[in-house]
């Protein structure tokens, strides 16, 4: 039997946050009529760009995240505002974040981070031709150190564990397998 959506019997927001808010779906399964209620954290779309200079070096951000109380290697990111659209998310990210621009944004669509409790979608993006355009602009909250790397390593440090942040991984994966339209990168050595 293909499974289908449960009935929504009733919502309410329950808590509402800086970045996102959580809501209580209580909700009923067609298959056989129990009652459940879901958690679902609501949240803007975010986006994540993979700034790639004209020699293929990639510009990576290390920062510190406080859910896993340590630093981690990322690809610059962020949630879209209110009004603005993906793309206008990744210029902005890319400009905050590392102080680089880039001659052009190419979509590379988007994914569910976690479609079981979050309602939101992370779109990526590739900044080709990445440049340094001047500062970068953090959020308070932000303490962020640019690091360069050669895409060709990439693959290498993620089987190494240097990059672990899955939608970064995910990033990665729609770049080399999607975007350049094979695995060439992920095979083994």
């Amino acid at each position: 039997m293909t499974p289908k959506p449960w009935k929504v019997i009733k919502s309410k927001k329950d808590t509402s946050y800086r970045v996102f808010s959580i809501r209580t779906d209580t909700a009923q399964s067609p298959r056989n009529g129990s009652i459940y209620d879901f958690y679902i954290l609501e949240s803007n779309p975010w986006v994540n760009v993979i700034p790639l200079t004209a020699d293929e070096n990639v510009i990576l951000v290390r920062q510190y995240r406080h859910g896993i109380r340590d630093l981690t290697l990322e690809i610059p990111g962020g949630l879209v505002d209110d009004g603005d659209t993906p793309e206008q998310a990744a210029w902005r990210e890319l400009a905050e974040e590392t102080g680089y621009g880039a001659k052009e944004m190419i979509s590379l669509g988007a994914v569910h981070p976690n479609p079981a409790i979050q309602n939101n979608l992370c779109y990526t993006f590739l900044a080709k031709g990445a440049y340094k355009a001047g500062k970068q602009h953090q959020d308070t909250a932000e303490d962020i150190e640019v690091i360069i790397r050669p895409l060709e390593a990439i693959p290498e440090m993620i089987k190494k564990g240097e990059i672990t942040h899955s939608l970064v991984i995910v990033a990665f994966y729609r770049y080399f397998i999607e975007y350049l339209g094979g695995d060439i990168y992920l095979r083994p050595a």
